[in-house]
C-alpha cells in the first residue's frame, strides 16, 4: 500500500508535461463524517502525459516485469481465462454488496479519483467501488478488467491528498499489470512443484516462493511511488503510512520521529537483526508501513521523483523496446547497498566471534600455564601464598 539520479531511457525533457490546473474539477460531495481537509486544490500538480509504469517501478520490480512481459501471448491467455468467470463473479458481488463510485455516489471520492487518473494519464480508468469495512485498506481485483475497491474506513481517516495517494497506488498496480504477472509467475511456480519429488527439492521450491514474495513486496514500493506521483505531496504520502501504522489517528505522531523509526528499522546492530528481519518478512506480501515510508522518502531524496515531475521519464510508446539486461543490472544495483551493509554486519560479527574465541583461548592458555614467574625458582624460595585450590 537509491541511486544517483539520472534521466531514464526514452526521456524527452519536459515533453508531454502540463500543469493539471488547465483542467477544472469541482468537489460536489464532502463525505459524511469526514473531518480532514475538504479542499481539492490541483493547481500545483503536473499531468504526466504518456508516462510509462517503468517511471515508478522499483528497479527490482521493474526487472522482473520486463522479463515476464517478454512472454508475449501468455498474459493475454491469463487475462481471458480470468475474464470468463472469475471477474464476472467478482463484479456481480460488488454490484450487489458495495457502492460503485461515480459522479452521483461518493462524489468527493470520484473527483479525487478523476484527478489521480488525469495526473497519471490513465487511458482507461478502472471501476471504483467502496465496501463497508472498518480496516484501512484498498485493493485492485481482476486481470482483464481490473476494479479498485476501497474500504469505507479510508473515507473517514484520510483527507483528499491522502486519498489521492492511495488511489494512485492502486492505479500504479493496474498500469504495471502486477495482478497479471503475479498470476503468471504463480502458474510457472505451480509447474515447478516437480521439485518436491527431488531430494531437497522442497528447499528449492521455498527459495522460489521467497523470491516471489520479495518481488511482491517490491511491487508495493512501486505502487507507493505511483501514489506519490498522483498526489505530488510527499507529506501526504507519509501521513498515509503513519495512519496505516497507527490505526488511523496520526494527530499525536511526529513525522520526524516516524522517519527516525524507519532508519532504526534498517539498522543492523549485529547479525541477529539481519537474519531476524529476513525471517520476519519472508512470507509477507507487503512491507511494514514504517519501512515503506522510509523507502519512499529515500526515492524522493535521490532526486528521481523530481526528475519525473520535471518530465524526464520513460514513455509508454517505448515500453516494447525496454532492455532486459539493462533492467536486470538496475535491479542488481538496487540491492548493492543492502548487500554491502549485510557484508559489513557479517564481517563485524565474525570479527567479534573470532576475537572472542581468541581472547578465550588466551585465557585458557594462561590458566593452564599457571601464575607467571619472573625468575627461576630455587630451593630457598618462599611460597607467595597457599597453593592454588584448582
Amino acid at each position: 500500500m537509491s541511486r544517483t539520479p539520472v534521466a531514464p531511457s526514452g526521456c524527452g525533457g519536459r515533453r508531454g508535461v502540463r500543469s493539471v490546473r488547465q483542467r477544472n474539477f469541482t468537489v460536489r460531495g464532502t463525505g459524511s463524517g469526514h473531518t480532514g481537509n475538504m479542499t481539492s486544490d490541483t493547481s500545483d500538480r503536473t499531468v504526466l502525459y504518456g508516462i510509462s509504469s517503468r517511471a515508478w517501478e522499483h528497479p527490482a520490480d521493474r526487472g522482473a516485469l520486463v522479463a515476464v512481459r517478454k512472454l508475449r501471448g501468455f498474459d493475454m491467455v491469463v487475462r481471458r481465462l480470468s475474464a470468463l468467470v472469475t471477474e464476472r463473479a467478482v463484479r456481480l458481488m460488488l454490484l450487489g454488496s458495495a457502492i460503485r463510485v461515480d459522479e452521483r455516489q461518493f462524489t468527493r471520492l470520484h473527483d479525487v479519483y478523476t484527478e489521480a487518473c488525469t495526473v497519471l494519464d490513465v487511458e482507461q480508468a478502472p471501476e471504483l467501488y467502496v465496501v463497508a469495512n472498518p480496516f484501512l485498506n484498498a485493493q485492485t481485483i481482476g486481470l482483464d478488467k481490473p476494479v479498485i475497491v476501497v474500504n469505507s474506513a479510508l473515507l473517514y481517516a484520510l483527507d483528499d491528498d491522502e486519498l489521492r495517494f492511495v488511489l494512485g497506488h492502486e492505479l500504479g498496480h493496474v498500469a504495471s499489470g502486477h495482478a497479471v504477472y503475479r498470476t503468471i509467475l504463480l502458474l510457472l511456480t505451480t509447474l515447478s512443484t516437480t521439485f518436491l519429488s527431488i531430494p531437497l527439492g522442497g528447499l528449492g521450491l521455498r527459495a522460489i516462493m521467497a523470491a516471489l514474495t520479495e518481488w511482491y513486496r517490491k511491487s508495493e514500493l512501486s505502487g507507493d511511488r505511483a501514489g506519490l506521483l498522483a498526489c505530488q505531496d510527499p507529506d501526504a504520502a507519509l501521513r498515509v503510512h503513519m495512519k496505516l501504522a497507527s490505526g488511523g489517528d496520526a494527530s499525536q505522531l511526529s513525522q520526524e520521529a516516524f522517519l527516525d523509526q524507519a532508519v532504526a528499522y534498517h539498522e543492523d546492530e549485529d547479525i541477529r537483526d539481519l537474519v531476524l528481519r529476513a525471517l520476519v518478512v519472508e512470507t509477507m506480501s507487503h512491507p511494514f508501513a514504517v519501512a515503506r515510508a522510509g523507502e519512499l522518502r529515500r526515492w524522493v531524496s535521490s532526486g528521481e521523483y523530481a526528475l519525473v515531475i520535471a518530465g524526464s521519464y520513460p514513455r509508454r510508446e517505448d515500453d516494447a523496446k525496454a532492455n532486459i539486461s539493462a533492467e536486470t543490472a538496475a535491479a542488481a544495483a538496487s540491492y548493492s547497498d543492502q548487500f554491502a551493509k549485510a557484508e559489513q554486519t557479517i564481517d563485524q560479527a565474525l570479527k567479534d566471534l573470532f576475537g572472542g574465541i581468541g581472547s578465550m583461548g588466551s585465557r585458557v592458555t594462561d590458566f593452564l600455564r599457571g601464575p607467571a614467574r619472573t625468575d627461576s625458582p630455587t630451593a630457598t624460595d618462599e611460597p607467595d601464598g597457599p597453593p592454588p585450590s584448582w
